[in-house]
């Protein structure tokens, strides 16, 4: 495919319940043999956290959880319960902002996010809740093997997630994950419509991506995974890091 032939999602409808041990990338590939929507050359598959973190039980009861002086303290501040809050204090380096209602820290990962993105929604049970994955372009990379070893196509994989961002309302699906392909369209030293050359012009196409899947996953509805299809990409061995901020650079932090 060509871009003149425009940027489409693809959902991937029928997925099963994820459960621990799931082979994601062969029940994708399966699945799209039965949805007769075959991957091409050049798709980028989005594949949202939820269903790697289940797969790979990066899952955790309340019940098992006892506080410490700063969950209850920080509980209070917020008001969450002090046991989920235990658990967000253990996926975090530190804690960047704490009022009522919300609860802002950086991640082991680096990322800068609400609740560390531990989370009740789609998974079964009130006092379960599920974790980001410890590795996410690991779990991006694993997919990715599956995938092309099943459907001989080169593909690049996402792991996605939706998080708030600064400066607006709403949450956005962006990438957390990566495997395949550099996340990142550097547009420095190319030119404009008028023949000016950029200079600070770098495009995150992976949560470009990321987001325009969203559309077609929702945040219901059992559609976990879509394909992106029309994309241009360069192909590599690179990580989410990449689109991480330095902190010298990050006026949030």
């Amino acid at each position: 495919m060509t871009m003149s032939d425009g940027v489409r999602a693809i959902p991937v409808f029928g997925l099963p319940e994820i459960v621990v041990g799931t082979n994601i990338g062969r029940l994708i590939a399966d699945q799209c043999l039965t949805n007769k929507t075959l991957p091409c050359d050049g798709d980028l598959f989005v594949v949202a956290q939820k269903i790697v973190s289940k797969s790979e039980n990066a899952v955790v009861e309340l019940g098992t959880q006892t506080p410490t002086d700063e969950a209850d303290c920080l509980a209070k501040i917020v008001g969450k319960d002090p046991r989920l809050v235990q658990i967000i204090l253990d996926q975090s380096k530190r804690v960047v902002r704490a009022v009522q209602g919300v609860l802002i820290v950086e991640t082991h990962h680096g990322f800068i996010c609400a609740n560390a993105g531990v989370d009740h929604s789609n998974i079964e049970g009130d006092e379960v809740v599920t974790t980001l994955p410890v590795d996410s372009d690991r779990s991006a990379e694993t997919i990715r093997g599956v995938l092309v070893r099943i459907t001989g196509r080169k593909v690049g994989v996402i792991v996605s997630d939706t998080f708030n961002r600064p400066w607006r309302e709403g949450s956005i699906n962006v990438a957390i994950g990566i495997a395949g392909f550099d996340p990142l369209k550097d547009l420095r030293g190319t030119k404009d419509d008028f023949n000016n050359e950029m200079t600070a012009s770098i495009v995150s196409l992976a949560d470009e991506v990321a987001s325009m899947a969203q559309l077609v996953m929702g945040e219901a509805g059992r559609v976990p995974v879509a394909m992106v299809r029309g994309v241009e990409w360069s192909p590599g061995d690179y990580s989410k890091t990449r689109l991480l901020r330095p902190a010298n650079r990050d006026l949030f932090r």
